[in-house]
């Protein structure tokens, strides 16, 4: 029987240029790095650190036990200057944009809160305002006799004047129906 398909095939390894593609392809797999990072982790007992700066800017970082303290144990280690001053400046770059990257969420989340208090005391204002001019509004309880007296005497001529509509509404179907 022979084939339909032409099962897994092997891709060329080259840039991708399409930058959707080359989003897509990242997406998918960055995460299988860091997967196989652990398993090595946890075959071999061994301490790791990766980071990945996306096609987008964002920074990606896996770490066993953990990435800072992976870098250090790599700072701590005699290199060349030139290579341990490159290895701190990714080391800053990446502790530099992790604290950006919450500074900005932070900022973004004050200037929520401080809207959200803004509309809680507008609001808080309105209802209050709302209160004293709507005094009906209030729940009974806190109404004085006098106050429940109108408000008895409201309701019934509000009983009176639907049950006048009802009747207006029903006395003219009638006389559309014999029409």
């Amino acid at each position: 029987m022979p084939r339909q398909n032409k099962g897994r095939q092997k891709i060329e390894m080259k840039r991708i240029t399409n930058e959707s593609n080359l989003l897509v392809a990242f997406s998918k797999r960055y995460a299988g790095h860091f997967k196989k990072a652990s398993e090595l982790c946890t075959l071999c007992g061994v301490e790791m650190a990766i980071i990945i700066f996306s096609p987008t800017k964002k920074v990606f970082s896996f770490g066993h036990p953990y990435v800072q303290s992976v870098l250090d144990h790599f700072l701590e280690q005699s290199h060349p200057s030139r290579s341990r001053s490159r290895a701190y400046q990714l080391v800053q770059h990446y502790r530099n944009s992790n604290i950006q990257e919450l500074n900005m969420h932070l900022t973004n989340l004050l200037g929520q809160l401080e809207a959200e208090k803004k509309t809680s005391e507008e609001l808080k204002k309105i209802r209050n305002v709302r209160q004293e001019d709507c005094w009906w509004d209030a729940p009974l309880e806190i109404l004085r006799v006098e106050e429940l007296e109108i408000l008895k005497d409201a309701i019934l001529e509000l009983k009176k004047n639907s049950e006048r509509q009802v009747e207006r509404l029903i006395g003219n179907r009638w006389l559309t129906l014999q029409q």
